[in-house]
């Protein structure tokens, strides 16, 4: 089986390509029935995300002909020609298809270094290959290892847990404030855009109240719909302290919204609550002097942009250990593919051992005459234990076979040693 991944991503293929390859909204059957794959032998996955359009493909025969199957195919889907096409793409055999796939599933080839939804959209692509019955003992093996390399690389590094985007930095910043974030209420000043991606972040982390305030009501009702939260007059701002929790602002206006003295006479009716400000306007809307008030935490997007450069630096670091892992765990499963192309071997070795064992085990019964149950076991025993030991060595040098870069010669060579491909076995009791 050669393994192989040919596919294009964000680094090598404008965007308005990838629209045009998007295979994750096409259906599944229509796919892997236009997917070019030898019949009951090869085996196939795609994987199509916003960054990527990938194929990996498990087959016997000439790589150079199914690397070109496969850039036909997609050269189709994307409504172009092959020698096009042929720029974007890039192909990954053997090891480096493996590393790539695992480099991918635990996002070291993502735009956003360490982020979290494509090991989603790997498992998601690996249903779709399954239901179209696509796959087999090779890419099954693949897909679920790559699933256990993301965990590795998620579990034994930090490379996820730095926040590398203004609005997630803004709910890590309020994670270490308020420690737990469900029950809190946000409150919007405002309807900038990073303002309402910090107020989606806040919520998938189960903040449970959105309040938009705004200039134009109608506006504040918009969204505060999106939210299921309710909307406000800026004008009530003073009242709304009083209950938020986390606010965000991101107006247009070109003075201060929020003073000390706005902040300062909401701290006793809130009895001194954290109250948390990300300020993403500019000009700023919320005084910096705020900050120095009690139990009141105010970032802006300096600040949040000095977390992000710094998280991105710190994610560059985790990722030389996630590199290490995604190596280990490549040369494992490179040995393990080396000892499936020599199993048949290995599997007719121990079964004309076997065979050899059971005649001479039944002729020497029938010699012996009489002998108990627990006599015959303890031979039964005895032979096939003989068997397995001078059995050891000759599996160790198939199996390490495998590994060599000239395999075929070397199972070849055991295959006449042990007499294992000819049909007239020899009778073990000839010559006796």
């Amino acid at each position: 089986m050669n393994i192989l991944l040919i596919g294009l991503n964000h680094q090598t293929a404008p965007v308005e390509l990838r629209e045009r390859l998007a295979l994750d909204r096409c259906d599944a059957a229509e796919v892997y029935g236009g997917l070019p794959r030898p019949a009951d032998e090869g085996e196939a996955v795609v994987l199509s995300t916003c960054n990527r359009v990938e194929v990996l493909v498990a087959a016997p025969g000439d790589p150079d002909e199914e690397v070109a199957a496969v850039s036909a195919f997609l050269a189709k889907q994307g409504g172009t020609e092959a020698r096009d096409l042929a720029p974007h793409l890039y192909v990954h055999q053997g090891p480096e298809a493996v590393r790539h796939l695992f480099r991918v599933a635990s996002s070291l080839d993502s735009m956003v270094l360490g982020e979290p939804q494509i090991l989603g959209q790997v498992k998601e692509a690996y249903r779709r290959a399954v239901s179209q019955r696509a796959t087999g003992v090779v890419t099954n093996k693949l897909l679920h290892k790559s699933f256990s390399v993301a965990k590795r690389v998620r579990s034994e590094t930090g490379i996820g847990s730095h926040a590398v985007s203004v609005g997630y930095a803004a709910v890590e910043l309020a994670r270490k404030i308020f420690d737990r974030l469900e029950g809190l209420e946000v409150l919007l000043i405002g309807a900038g855009e990073m303002a309402e991606l910090a107020a989606e972040h806040l919520l998938r982390h189960h903040a449970s109240r959105i309040v938009v305030a705004n200039r134009t009501l109608a506006r504040a009702m918009d969204l505060a719909r999106r939210f299921d939260g309710r909307a406000a007059h800026l004008d009530e701002l003073p009242a709304l302290l009083v209950s938020a929790d986390v606010v965000i602002s991101s107006t247009g206006a070109e003075q201060v919204v929020v003073t000390p003295a706005m902040v300062k006479a909401v701290l006793k009716p809130r009895r001194h609550r954290p109250l948390f400000f990300v300020d993403i306007a500019v000009p700023r809307d919320v005084d910096p002097q705020v900050n120095s008030l009690d139990n009141v935490y105010v970032y802006d997007i300096d600040d949040l942009e000095g977390v992000v450069s710094a998280n991105q630096a710190a994610r560059a670091d985790e990722s030389i250990r996630a590199e290490r892992i995604v190596e280990e765990e490549t040369l494992k499963f490179m040995d393990w593919l080396g000892t499936l192309a020599v199993a048949p071997t290995i599997i007719d070795l121990t079964n004309k051992a076997e065979e050899i064992r059971a005649a001479e085990l039944k002729r020497s019964l029938a010699r012996l005459g009489p002998l108990s149950e627990e006599q015959i076991e303890a031979l039964d025993i005895l032979t096939r234990s003989l068997m397995q030991k001078m059995l050891h060595d000759p599996i160790l040098f198939i199996k390490h076979a495998g590994h060599r870069d000239r395999k075929d010669r070397y199972v070849e060579l055991a295959r006449k040693l042990f007499n294992l491909d000819r049909e007239d076995v020899p009778d073990p009791n000839r010559n006796r």
